[in-house]
């Protein structure tokens, strides 16, 4: 069955919105917390060692109750239960949309297709810890007889960006091993990485669905070459493992048939970290800390599917971004985890909420006249204070923001710690209260500078505070991001899971590639011809 398919606004709850915000505009939160002393609690979920607070935003109780209502009018209960169940909601791919099975128990029963995949999938986990375990162990060897010490993952997209996010966000769990990541076929990022290495103590990882990649395949070949400079063909067998579903190509490039690691399709590309595509997380961290990350995930699954709306954090968080989205226009929102660890969260959540949510056509193949998608960006605080804060604080864009913190620190320096979550708390409220004209006055400020030193306030921001960055809390965090995707997507009525715009600029590239080789000749514009015109003579 496919998702329900309701077009928002044309429902009575929408009306409603749109009747509300016409006041609801010029809410001002500081009035709102001296209203109700309760406030912060009524717009506070507690749940596990997440403690999600969404009070300082612009919305009302009433506010709250109509979000709630358009969530019931787009059937947002039902798409749940339909994804979760195996129904083929990836409809214009005719696919599954399942990671959430990629981190269910071994006793779940999940279908596709009529087949319970399950035992499918924990098979594959066996693989992998098996694999993880005699890597780690230094059981498993390089050509000459020495240990692995340097994991080199070579994937793009999902294949590289959930994984690499990961591994930098979990160093402090990490082993022995030094993980290194080839994603662009930029050839100066290969050979950098390169220049690192020892051919007889590297395992690469070669990640492609159909390894077919261009950029994937690129990198592969090029690692092979200077691998085979110091190894022989049969050595490839020891030292480059693969997770795809191209057995014929993976077996051509040299691979050993019991080192692939297999993808379904039913797992799209910038949700399949959950699957045989977190090998390198595995390896890096361990298979328990890697067990760890998907029972996170897991918990967070369970909740989402559960829980009742009003204290379901991705539903609640999904409703308040389409609030500003829709009726603010608001059209970007920042991520700023007050953690070193996720200096790349920001880049990660791009592709999985950029790439899945980008879409113009709902799902009935209609355009669409109203927004959907947000630009997501960020940088970990406090870097981020100083650099891009003075354009939410004072700027005239409307940037609601996420501020991620943690109360405990992993190596235990309370001094930095008190520092950098005094910063993380400080930082919500003044983009809350601002600064008046009195207050600046008050400080003695000249009478010309005072015009520059006041600050509106009323910027909305949501704080979702963890106990400690540990796998399973990492899983949490990064599922209740996908589970909001889901939320704002069925609202949107557009589907989430294919990505058919990243395909033609890969179509038109590799015309153009022919064209360099003099393979062809193509039409084009007069700017792009005058580019090429000028790379020939110049390269």
């Amino acid at each position: 069955m496919a998702l329900p398919s309701v077009n928002p606004t044309k429902t009575p709850s929408w009306k409603k919105l749109e009747h509300h915000f016409a006041e609801a505009q010029y809410i001002k939160m500081k009035d709102l917390f001296a209203k109700d002393e309760d406030r912060a609690n009524k717009f506070t979920i507690k749940w596990d060692d997440f403690y999600v607070d969404v009070s300082k935003n612009r919305i009302t109780e009433e506010t709250f109750k109509y979000l709630l209502e358009l969530a019931d009018d787009v059937k947002l209960k039902e798409a749940i239960e339909r994804q979760f169940s195996g129904e083929i909601i990836n409809q214009t791919e005719g696919r599954a949309v399942l990671h959430t099975a990629l981190r269910a128990p071994e006793s779940s029963v999940v279908s596709v297709d009529g087949k319970n995949v399950m035992p499918e999938v924990h098979k594959v986990k066996q693989k992998i810890e098996g694999f993880t375990n005699e890597v780690v162990n230094g059981e498993r060897k390089g050509y000459t007889g020495k240990p692995f010490t340097h994991i080199v993952n070579i994937g793009i997209g999902g294949s590289d960006l959930g994984p690499a996010m990961v591994v930098d966000a979990l160093q402090f769990y990490k082993n022995h091993l030094t993980t290194y990541f080839v994603s662009n076929v930029d050839g100066d990022h290969v050979n950098e990485v390169i220049k690192k290495l020892d051919p007889e103590t590297t395992l690469f990882v070669i990640v492609s669905k159909t390894f077919t990649t261009q950029e994937t395949i690129s990198n592969a070949n090029t690692i092979k070459s200077w691998f085979l400079e110091s190894a022989s063909e049969a050595d490839i067998a020891k030292h480059f493992v693969a997770v795809s579903t191209n057995l014929d190509a993976v077996s051509s490039f040299g691979i050993d048939s019991s080192n692939i690691f297999p993808m379904w399709d039913w797992v799209g590309g910038r949700f399949s970290l959950w699957s045989a595509v977190g090998l390198s997380i595995s390896l890096a961290v361990g298979y328990d800390n890697y067990a760890s990350l998907l029972n996170g995930a897991n918990k967070m699954d369970e909740h989402f599917k559960n829980e009742d709306f009003d204290k379901n954090i991705p539903v609640v968080l999904g409703l308040i971004s389409v609030w500003y989205n829709n009726f603010f226009k608001a059209e970007s929102e920042a991520v700023i985890p007050y953690s070193q660890y996720l200096n790349q969260f920001a880049t990660y959540l791009q592709q999985g909420i950029m790439e899945s949510n980008g879409k113009s056509v709902d799902r009935n193949g209609n355009p669409i006249d109203y927004q959907t998608g947000t630009l997501i960006w960020g940088e970990p605080g406090t870097n981020s204070q100083h650099a891009f804060f003075q354009l939410i604080h004072q700027g005239t864009k409307l940037i609601p923001a996420d501020f991620i913190g943690f109360v405990k620190s992993l190596h235990g320096n309370q001094d930095h710690h008190d520092k950098l979550t005094s910063n993380f708390l400080a930082q919500t409220e003044a983009l809350l209260n601002g600064k008046t004209e009195a207050e600046v006055i008050a400080e003695g400020t000249k009478e010309v500078i005072i015009p520059f030193k006041i600050f509106e306030g009323n910027k909305p921001t949501n704080t979702i505070f963890i106990n400690k960055l540990t796998p399973e809390s990492l899983g949490k965090l990064i599922a209740m991001y996908e589970h909001k995707i889901f939320v704002q997507g069925v609202i949107w009525n557009i589907f989430s899971y294919d990505q058919f715009g990243v395909e033609l600029g890969k179509q038109l590239a590799s015309k153009i590639l022919k064209e360099f080789s003099g393979e062809a000749q193509n039409e084009h514009d007069s700017s792009t011809s005058n580019l090429l015109n000028y790379y020939r003579q110049n390269s």
